[in-house]
């Protein structure tokens, strides 16, 4: 029999940090399964999970304050490695006897680590050799409170001028703690810091790969599944489209794909998922065009929230009404990921219950009386292409850039109508044509044109309408929760503009979107 991939696994517990799942990201990418859970656990749930490493991630509290969490005490009578990060140091340093304080002297950003002692931890890692001789390490830092003392048994390995515990270790139990953020892209070597704790301390090889996860889950799937129907909620966007190929690769036509098209798709999109999947896959495709019912419901809709639950209401209707159709259903797929699975799910976990496809703005009605069928529930964004590729599928759908369930509708702030929307893609297809024409389209996670509700006025005597500023939005992301903008030259960005306007009646200026994430979110919302 073949080695499950899940036998040797990586706890991640998490106090509340916005960069919680770029630790379970990186662990991923070095070929190692974990998950994230939150920090109040339960001894019985750790046991029953088995690690053979725990990860200690951040959080936005303070260990001085009362009521702070803590790390469950059986992490350090488990038996084995764990490595702090952040909070995660300073909360392993209370709890074993050291101490933190609060400090008026905050670090948040780049910083130099001068590493003072040697540990399995940094070993083999070093971005420059100090005038001491001492390497360093290129790090991240975003904290208020500092280790004031490390417990008994500790040894201070690394330190900056106004950090004197940047990082500790106690060798003997396998425990280390780090006050920087290994897991972030500014710290040059953060991956390496990982692989040394999963592979070196921890012991574990690289078997988590997406070909090993293919064999894996169609197995899954049909164990699952045996002689059921099942339905999947085609979004047309790349989860959806793989767990569809995947599903039809483990039980054939026992999969009847159903594709809502609710008139918020980008120009063309709705023909080539029902083109790819009638005659590339020969996946049997319902396709139902409801774009009226939902434009209609959504005609003068200003907030973005009444606009998801208009969206995940009506396609939950729709959807339903064709499952009826087909009869004899006992499963709903969808493409459900591991993001959002963390999202989804209370802290003492359970089932997730969101249609994946529109942003978690609906629900799994009872009614529907389906089992639900997530073949991706454990896979990040980027697992999920490469599963994809693993499968064969093209690199038109698999590369594409993500396109959220709304759609179109919170590209548009303010009130939506179809003038907006037609408007709103004219200018997308330009965008994306030169970003494609430029060599770009692979460099970049996502881009596309959002409609702002701003008033604006012209000079120009040609019969044109002033009515709409547009903004441009591009970003460069691998796992889709940091991002930076994409550094366009000047000479792109005026093309673009200069032929947005020319060509698109009701837009007669252009901006460039330079937020990164965090702070603000990739789309427009």
């Amino acid at each position: 029999m073949n080695k499950d991939i899940h036998d040797h696994r990586i706890l991640i517990l998490d106090f509340g940090s916005q960069y919680t799942q770029l630790i379970a990201r990186r662990v991923r990418e070095i070929g190692v399964y974990c998950e994230l859970w939150a920090w109040d656990v339960t001894e019985a749930q750790i046991k029953d999970f088995n690690p053979t490493g725990i990860i200690l991630a951040g959080g936005p509290e303070s260990v001085t304050e009362d009521n702070s969490p803590r790390a469950p005490e059986y992490v350090f009578n488990a038996g084995v490695p764990v490595l702090g990060i952040c909070y995660g140091m300073q909360t392993m340093a209370e709890q074993l006897g050291g101490g933190v304080e609060g400090s008026e002297h905050k670090e948040f950003g780049y910083a130099a680590v001068e590493i003072i002692a040697q540990s399995e931890l940094f070993k083999n890692i070093e971005d420059a050799i100090g005038a001491n001789g001492n390497a360093t390490l290129d790090v991240w830092m975003s904290h208020g409170d500092k280790v004031s003392a490390i417990p008994e048994g500790f040894t201070t390995i690394a330190q900056t001028p106004s950090c004197a515990y940047a990082a500790m270790a106690n060798e003997d139990k396998q425990f280390y703690g780090v006050q920087f953020h290994p897991e972030v892209v500014h710290t040059l070597k953060g991956e390496k810091l990982l692989s040394n704790f999963v592979h070196k301390i921890c012991g574990l090889s690289g078997d988590w790969t997406m070909a090993a996860f293919k064999d894996q889950a169609i197995e899954a799937i049909r164990r699952q599944v045996g002689k059921g129907k099942v339905i999947c909620g085609l979004s047309g966007g790349v989860d959806s489209s793989v767990a569809a190929v995947l599903i039809h690769e483990a039980i054939g036509d026992q999969l009847t794909c159903v594709y809502v098209d609710n008139g918020l798709m980008r120009a063309g999109e709705s023909e080539q998922v029902v083109s790819l999947f009638r005659d590339k896959y020969n996946i049997p495709l319902i396709h139902r065009d409801a774009s009226e019912q939902f434009l209609t419901a959504l005609e003068g809709v200003d907030d973005p929230e009444i606009k998801r639950k208009t969206i995940g209401r009506i396609f939950i209707d729709v959807f339903d009404e064709e499952a009826g159709k087909i009869g004899g259903a006992e499963f709903l797929a969808q493409g459900t990921l591991y993001p959002d699975v963390i999202e989804s799910v209370s802290f003492s976990g359970g089932p997730s219950v969101t249609i994946k496809s529109h942003h978690n703005v609906g629900g799994l009605p009872e009614r529907m009386n389906l089992k639900l069928l997530e073949p991706f529930r454990e896979l990040f964004k980027d697992e999920v292409r490469d599963l994809g590729r693993e499968l064969g599928m093209a690199s038109e759908l698999v590369d594409r850039h993500p396109f959220p369930g709304p759609g179109l509708a919170i590209r548009v702030p303010g009130a939506i109508s179809r003038d907006r929307l037609d408007i709103l893609r004219k200018a997308d297809v330009i965008y994306l044509e030169e970003i494609r024409n430029a060599g770009l389209y692979d460099k970049i996670w996502q881009a596309f044109a959002v409609l702002l509700p701003v008033r604006t006025v012209g000079v120009m005597g040609d019969n044109r309408t002033y009515d709409y500023v547009c903004a441009l939005r591009a970003v460069t992301s691998t796992d889709g929760m940091t991002a930076d903008y994409y550094p366009f030259d000047h000479d792109f960005l005026g093309r673009v503009s200069t032929r947005i306007i020319n060509e698109v009646q009701g837009i007669n200026r252009v901006v460039y979107d330079t937020t990164s994430k965090p702070p603000g979110t990739i789309e427009w919302e």
